[in-house]
C-alpha cells in the first residue's frame, strides 16, 4: 500500500477483533516511530505497549482512558514524550520543551498510525484520559508528558469516511 491509500483509508477504529497482534507488527508500528523526524534529532517519544490484561484491568478499574471501548482494544500504545532531551534551544524561535517533545511525537505517532494501516490494523487516538495518573499505573517517569494513548487491532469495523473540509478552506 502507498503512502496516500494509507492516509486515504486510515479511519478511527473503536470496535477490534479478539484476535491478538503479533509482536513482530507491534515492533514494526514502533520502529515507524522511531524512524520519523525530530527536531535537532532529539528523538523525545517512549511508548508503552498494554497487552496484558491485568494492566489494561488496572487502567480500567482506575477510568484512566475515559472511552470503555478502548480496553478492549488488543493493544493500547501509551505514547509519552520526555522533554528533558532537547539540548539546543534558540531565544526567541523555540517553542518551550514540552511542546517541542509532544510536536515530535505528533509526528511519529503519524507514522505509526499509518504504517498500522498499511499492515492492516486499526488504531484510534485517544485524548481523553487522566494524564497524570497513567503514569503512576504504569511507572512512566513523572517528567514525562502522555498527551494521548493510541489504540490498536484487527477492525470489527469499517467507518464511511467523515467529511472534511475543502483545500480552499484550510489554505491561508
Amino acid at each position: 500500500m502507498d503512502v496516500k491509500k494509507a492516509i486515504e483509508s486510515r479511519r478511527s477504529i473503536r470496535k477490534y477483533l479478539g484476535k491478538p497482534v503479533p509482536d513482530e507488527l507491534v515492533e514494526s508500528i514502533i520502529d515507524a516511530a522511531r524512524l520519523a523526524p525530530t527536531g535537532n534529532n532529539a528523538q523525545p517519544g517512549k511508548y508503552v505497549i498494554v497487552k496484558d490484561p491485568e494492566q489494561k484491568k488496572a487502567l480500567k478499574d482506575k477510568k484512566i482512558i475515559r472511552d470503555e471501548w478502548a480496553y478492549d482494544a488488543p493493544v493500547i500504545i501509551v505514547c509519552c514524550a520526555d522533554p528533558s532531551v532537547y539540548t539546543k534551544f534558540v531565544e526567541g524561535l523555540d517553542d518551550a520543551n514540552e511542546v517541542r517533545a509532544i510536536r515530535d511525537l505528533s509526528i511519529a505517532s503519524g507514522f505509526m498510525v499509518l504504517r498500522a494501516q498499511e499492515l492492516g490494523l486499526g488504531t484510534c487516538y485517544v485524548g481523553w484520559i487522566k494524564k497524570e495518573e497513567i503514569k503512576a499505573v504504569l511507572n512512566i517517569p513523572q517528567h514525562y508528558k502522555v498527551p494521548y494513548v493510541i489504540t490498536l487491532g484487527y477492525p470489527a469495523e469499517s467507518p464511511e469516511q467523515r467529511s472534511r473540509k475543502n483545500i480552499d478552506e484550510i489554505i491561508l
